[in-house]
């Protein structure tokens, strides 16, 4: 099964200031990640070609950094997730810019079922929820903010039981 998932916003903002926001992930300023709510996205090293890591259970080596343009992670974790994500920047005018956030691969095995039923909808959620940082932080608001669905809810407190100490 092929998966082809795109996020994108446009930004009140110049190109190189929503590209800067990219040149932060995972660092200690990280202004477009949100690791408030999710889990944080950590390397063994700065952002850079060849660095490892990922956020939760999801695992990836970055593939390709243009600083301020792009960074594009190939997956390693889970199992059956076969391709890439990406954040890359797209001027649209002197003053507004879209960042986009896309996510190809194919799915095999467990993953064609845990794909559309977990990580996907918990994707989606996590992906709004940084399209609104990057708004908040080059605006100093969010337009219209993202809510998370009922099932985003339950699948996130289902995992916070399952994480519990016995």
């Amino acid at each position: 099964m092929s998966v082809h998932n795109v996020h994108e916003r446009v930004l009140a903002a110049r190109a190189a200031e929503v590209g800067a926001l990219i040149d932060t992930l995972s660092g200690p300023g990280d202004r477009l990640w949100p690791r408030r709510a999710w889990p944080a996205m950590v390397f063994d090293r700065p952002l850079g070609i060849g660095a490892s890591g990922g956020h939760g259970p999801v695992r990836y080596t970055v593939a390709g950094y243009v600083p301020g343009a792009s960074v594009r992670f190939a997956f390693r974790a889970p199992r059956g997730f076969h391709g890439f994500h990406e954040f890359t920047v797209h001027a649209v005018d002197e003053e507004r810019t879209v960042l986009r956030h896309v996510l190809a691969m194919d799915v095999r095995g467990p993953a064609r079922v845990n794909w559309p039923l977990v990580f996907r909808p918990l994707h989606d959620a996590l992906l709004e929820d940084a399209l609104d940082r990057a708004e908040s932080a080059l605006t100093g608001t969010v337009r219209s903010p993202a809510r998370w669905s009922p099932y985003v809810r339950l699948l996130r407190a289902l995992i916070r039981l399952a994480r519990r100490p016995r």
